[in-house]
């Protein structure tokens, strides 16, 4: 299909355009998030299935999206937003606490987030793999401000003398990747341990990397 179709105008049942197209767009979206997340996955959901499950119609699809892929798209975004949402504010709840309480506290926040529903860690570690170039861009764009997230965090505890200074880019981009493998792992069955296992390692991980470590061969830290 060459465009949308032109959204209505004026208000009806004492709601705007805006609000209806926002509240369609939602029901998509959840149903979306059942669909790909859970069963038949996105690969074998059709708009029609989608449509029948938002309690819409398929001409109301097209006047919200061009295609499933711009579904997923969209559920993507809304996954790690809900996520990031949940680690901001447990760093901003952990404001003034040591770095290991920090990073502890705001990584357990993202992972309760991501876990807490299954089908998000599918649509986060498995359905958005492999589609389209695009997706992919879209998926390292939002793993870079993870990064960045990390790196602001190490710049923060470099200046009150809790880590040590150097660059983390590369760290905090191999700690995503491990992130990103491990929890898909987990949910694929291939790691036998419990969730809160596999948080603590992570944790540790990340604390390992933002730990102070001694410029110099042998050199004592300040105070040792």
């Amino acid at each position: 299909m060459a465009g949308r179709l032109r959204q209505p105008t004026g208000r009806y049942a004492g709601r705007s355009a805006e609000e209806r197209q926002a509240e369609r767009r939602g029901r998509f979206l959840d149903a979306a998030l059942q669909l790909f997340g859970d069963s038949p996955g996105y690969r074998a959901t059709t708009v029609a299935a989608l449509s029948e499950a938002a309690g819409l119609s398929t001409r109301q699809f097209y006047e919200e999206f061009r295609t499933l892929e711009d579904v997923l798209a969209a559920l993507h975004l809304q996954v790690n937003d809900w996520a990031e949402g949940a680690a901001l504010a447990a760093l901003a709840d952990a404001d003034g606490l040591p770095i290991a309480r920090r990073a502890a506290a705001t990584f357990r926040a993202y992972a309760a987030n991501v876990t807490g529903d299954p089908r998000r860690i599918r649509i986060t570690f498995v359905e958005i793999i492999g589609v389209s170039p695009r997706l992919e861009e879209q998926r390292l764009a939002r793993r870079s401000r993870w990064v960045d997230l990390i790196c602001a965090e190490a710049a923060a505890a470099v200046e009150r003398g809790e880590a040590a200074p150097r660059d983390y880019r590369i760290a905090a981009a191999a700690f995503i990747g491990s992130v990103n493998g491990l929890l898909h792992d987990w949910k694929a069955g291939w790691v036998d341990a419990t969730l809160d296992q596999v948080v603590d390692e992570l944790v540790q991980l990340l604390l390992g990397i933002l730990r102070p470590v001694d410029r110099e061969p042998g050199a004592q830290r300040p105070g040792a």
